[in-house]
């Protein structure tokens, strides 16, 4: 090791020792109005970095200046703006109507925040999934550190810089680096921990969180399915699907992982996925409104899922082309359980097409799978559509629309065992980083009256507390 570069560990212990060492001050006279400040700070931020930040995530990603206006900014410009609006709201302590046992007390639930939190953010929306949780865990009353992804050096350069000019360490600090800093950080005794990522990495974080009883929000992924019905309307699924497949190369968490189309209209609907993708990216996969994928690795890694599947009986019915990071979008059919697509997370722009006769068979697959972060249907039939949901279990549900529930700061955001635990985005990321705490204060409480010794006139009460609570 360099003698003059400190090891990882110095500045990670000092940023937790520092942000430790304010939380009861913070508790005390971080309210409201300093809460709204660091909001409106944030966003000061983000407006005066916004061109910087096009140019980092098309240094990361080559991605297109609309798209990251779309999927990086205006999502976190919702969140900062729908929070502040409702803040007073949440922050304010809710009453609880007294039961018959506690019949002469108030009680009342105290949202209270939970210390300092550690922020992991991945790497496919660099900006975004690391501020938005950022916002909850201020909105809330916290400090934070973010680790930021090694993965996408100019974004996460460009955070670290934003922070720092923003907010003071003990505040919100920035952490830069690879496994090393996270495995660092991991073993801190965090008050709570964020962690935005693929279910395997999510799997080391939980564990390091049991050793310090950390709480965690995990936002995975999986393998989204998305039905084709009968009855759906075929161009307008495919302008969606197109949309939300494609979007950011397909390295999206809540993208369209596989489509089951009704064997009835099939070949329409790839009819018209394939006007669509020309329409929208062309041939070749070197569109501009097309972003790359994040680096060589996992290009290797998507070209390897084709080859394997290409190898054991998969037909490309659309080549999009690979050449390095540049992948096009590609269609693919006759897929099997053998292959590796069936079963690995795709996180690109390949879309395998599985024809289906019999919904039941659909959800049968479906349920033989992990839960998945979302489950997508198009079909013009209603009860159809209450049918899968009832049968199936997802973090989300789309129906005749892709990704879009993640922009509706009213909804939850999250997965279900396997594609996560818990849930972000407005008052559900103030809940996931507040400490909901029970208040209950006697005032004229009739349960002394039960304490022991448990004579016979106290168990006639108790006998009689029975019967009436049933």
């Amino acid at each position: 090791m360099n003698a003059t570069r400190p090891p990882i560990a110095d500045p990670v212990n000092a940023a937790f020792a520092g942000q430790s060492a304010t939380v009861a001050a913070r508790r005390q006279s971080f309210g409201l109005g300093a809460r709204r400040d660091a909001l409106g700070q944030l966003g000061t931020a983000i407006r005066r970095n916004e061109a910087a930040l096009v140019a980092a995530l098309a240094t990361d990603f080559g991605k297109p200046e609309a798209e990251v206006i779309l999927t990086e900014i205006l999502p976190v410009m919702q969140e900062l703006r729908h929070t502040s609006r409702h803040l007073r709201r949440w922050m304010r302590p809710r009453r609880v109507v007294p039961t018959l046992a506690t019949f002469g007390t108030s009680a009342r639930v105290r949202p209270e925040p939970r210390g300092v939190c550690l922020i992991i953010a991945p790497w496919n929306y660099p900006f975004s999934l690391a501020i938005g949780p950022l916002i909850s865990a201020l909105a809330a009353g916290n400090s934070a550190i973010i680790k930021p992804s090694e993965l996408t050096p100019a974004t996460s350069a460009l955070i670290a810089r934003l922070i720092a000019e923003t907010f003071p360490p003990e505040l919100v600090t920035v952490i830069e680096g690879g496994v090393d800093a996270a495995e660092a950080l991991l073993a801190l005794p965090f008050d709570h921990i964020f962690f935005t990522g693929s279910p395997a990495v999510g799997k080391i974080v939980m564990a390091a969180a049991a050793k310090t009883l950390a709480s965690v929000t995990l936002e995975l992924g999986g393998k989204s399915p998305t039905i084709i019905g009968p009855d759906a309307d075929l161009k307008a699924a495919a302008k969606w699907v197109v949309f939300g497949k494609f979007v950011n190369a397909g390295q999206t968490c809540i993208a369209p992982d596989h489509l089951f189309v009704h064997s009835s209209v099939k070949a329409a609907f790839i009819a018209e996925l394939r006007s669509r993708i020309d329409a929208t990216y062309g041939k070749g996969g070197r569109s501009p409104h097309l972003a790359r994928i994040v680096n060589e690795k996992h290009a290797a890694r998507l070209s390897a899922l084709l080859r394997d599947a290409a190898a054991k009986g998969a037909r490309v019915i659309l080549d999009g082309g690979a050449d390095s990071r540049h992948i096009g979008p590609t269609l693919i059919e006759a897929i099997t359980p053998e292959m590796q697509i069936d079963h690995e997370e795709i996180f690109g722009p390949i879309l395998p097409i599985l024809p289906y006769d019999d919904l039941d068979g659909v959800i049968r697959q479906i349920n033989a799978r992990p839960k998945p972060l979302a489950l997508y249907i198009f079909d013009g039939q209603r009860a159809r559509v209450d049918r899968i949901i009832a049968a199936t279990s997802s973090g989300s549900v789309g129906v005749n629309l892709t990704v879009a529930q993640f922009s509706h700061t009213g909804l939850p955001f999250g997965g279900v065992n396997a594609s996560g635990i818990g849930a972000a985005h407005g008052h559900y990321g103030f809940r996931a980083f507040s400490h909901e705490r029970a208040i209950l204060a006697n005032h004229f409480s009739a349960l002394p009256l039960v304490f022991p010794p448990y004579t016979d006139r106290v168990q006639r009460l108790i006998t009689l507390f029975k019967r009436v609570l049933g």
